[in-house]
């Protein structure tokens, strides 16, 4: 193959090889990056049985789901209603909610996915209740690991949490136990395998990547084997032309020359 060539073949791979790792940013970034809030259902399952915690305890309850870099709440909800904060709200002169920030890393950061999570009150809370109703999150397996797997699902679940969590502080009376057949959040799914829901994009840049590599060495090989091939040629047509030279050589050699006289 000729230089030229060459270079137009790595030329074209360079071309094709950054857009495989441009499509693959974009499929990150259009899906497994993005922080997920609650589902409807789950939504809707949760504020009546904070409706019916905040009747009896006198206290209102509710949460707040945030990405973690771009500063931006994704959902909001209480007793109150679906998209309405406790915090400051005049309806609310004493409340308690639930604040997870969470943040998905990219594939070229160090760091692991992480979450933040707290609880907030009114100035009449104590330091120590808070503290403690953090700690029984935990507690109720309300980790930053299932905040991190589904966090929908998960701000929910400890919204739903804090009536207990307040009483176990001290703060309230405990709530009446929910009559059977009450709507409950549905139950975290079985998490998936993150490194292929997050980076599969990546990992398909770096498979076509190691393809169209391994097709430029294929091409390398089968170029230098004929150029061998067509040497070998050369040089076997050049010892059989010196070979054919000698023999007449030695023949014109061996030949009897003419006498003077011509005999």
């Amino acid at each position: 193959m000729s230089k030229g060539k060459q270079t137009g073949l790595v030329f074209f791979i360079g071309i094709v090889t950054v857009g495989i790792c441009v499509a693959g940013s974009l499929a990150n970034r259009d899906g497994g990056d993005n922080v997920l809030p609650p589902t409807a259902q789950e939504r809707g399952d949760t504020v009546p049985i904070l409706q019916r915690s905040s009747a009896s305890q006198g206290i209102c309850y509710g949460w707040v789901l945030q990405d973690f870099y771009e500063y931006t709440d994704l959902s909001v909800g209480s007793n109150l209603g679906e998209g309405v904060a406790v915090e400051e709200n005049a309806s609310c002169p004493r409340w308690v909610q639930v604040v997870a920030k969470v943040a998905y890393t990219s594939e070229s950061s160090e760091s692991n996915d992480f979450a933040r999570i707290t609880v907030e009150a009114s100035d009449d809370v104590s330091l120590t209740a808070r503290y403690q109703m953090e700690s029984g999150l935990e507690r109720l397996g309300l980790t930053e690991d299932a905040f991190v797997d589904e966090p929908g699902w998960a701000v929910t679940r400890a919204a739903v949490s804090l009536p207990l969590l307040a009483a176990e502080a001290g703060l309230v009376e405990p709530a009446p136990t929910p009559a059977p057949g009450a709507a409950n959040p549905a139950p975290l799914p079985e998490a998936g395998n993150d490194l292929w829901r997050d980076r599969w994009g990546y990992l398909l840049a770096v498979a076509g990547l190691l393809l169209f590599t391994a097709l430029l060495f294929a091409v390398g090989f089968w170029q230098r084997g004929r150029q061998r091939r067509k040497e070998a040629e050369r040089q076997a047509q050049g010892a059989a032309r010196m070979k054919d030279f000698r023999v007449a050589r030695q023949a014109a050699a061996q030949k009897p020359g003419r006498t003077p006289e011509g005999r």
